[in-house]
């Protein structure tokens, strides 16, 4: 269930028997457990953009610096961080991360 004021996630508060909404203290009493409420947002592409931003990957203290081995396929710069993941089952290969020092981009290989 969605808050209706700002959309966040309403959290049950079971000593009070209402949900409540952490970001904006809107409070639900009269909700029955069958109830389903959702709520869709449209964002444009600059909403867009900076959500992509916001999240982009930062080098772990691990990673490695490479030169002249990976270049940046947004830039063409040579010189990028380099650290590996274990995304995928222990029987398979490790997942490659890499992120430009001059543009920040941020790329994988599996």
């Amino acid at each position: 269930m969605f808050c209706p004021r700002c959309g966040t996630l309403l959290h049950l508060d079971k000593t009070k028997k209402v949900y409540r909404c952490p970001k904006c203290g809107y409070e639900a009493t009269n909700m029955s457990s069958k109830m389903i409420m959702s709520r869709a947002f449209q964002h444009s592409n600059k909403e867009k953009t900076a959500i992509v931003d916001s999240l982009q990957i930062s080098a772990p203290p691990t990673a490695t610096i490479v030169k002249g081995y990976v270049r940046c396929p947004k830039c063409g710069y040579e010189e990028v961080y380099a650290w590996q993941i274990q995304t995928r089952a222990a029987d398979e290969p490790p997942t490659t991360f890499y992120k430009c020092i001059k543009c920040g981009h941020t790329w994988r290989e599996y």
